[in-house]
């Protein structure tokens, strides 16, 4: 009798660690699952209607860039927002040709 007596707690201990393992499993699985769903539903791209159809076409923000008086040697910045408005890829072959002119 004392045998089984010493088996009955041993093996309800190894039952609770089981039955707690399978809990951490399961929720860890959820939270998997829901994490993977949170970034399927954030990556979902913004519809685009293209402009130009069968080419890609390129619109650039601002052609001309007027920045007043600039002292000779004081370096200066710009920006500009280029966007493709076709339903085709748009590949620079080349590096884009960018004209200074002087005192205009």
């Amino acid at each position: 009798m004392s045998k089984i007596k010493g088996k009955a707690p041993n093996y309800r201990k190894t039952q609770h660690q089981k039955n707690k393992i399978s809990m951490i499993l399961a929720i860890g699985g959820i939270a998997i699952v829901m994490i993977a769903l949170l970034f399927a539903i954030q990556k979902k791209p913004a519809s685009f209607t293209p402009e130009v159809t069968g080419n890609p076409s390129i619109k650039v923000d601002k052609e001309l860039v007027d920045l007043g008086d600039v002292k000779l040697g004081q370096p200066v910045q710009v920006a500009f927002e280029i966007k493709n408005i076709g339903d085709k890829p748009l590949k620079f072959t080349k590096p884009p040709y960018i004209e200074l002119k002087e005192g205009c």
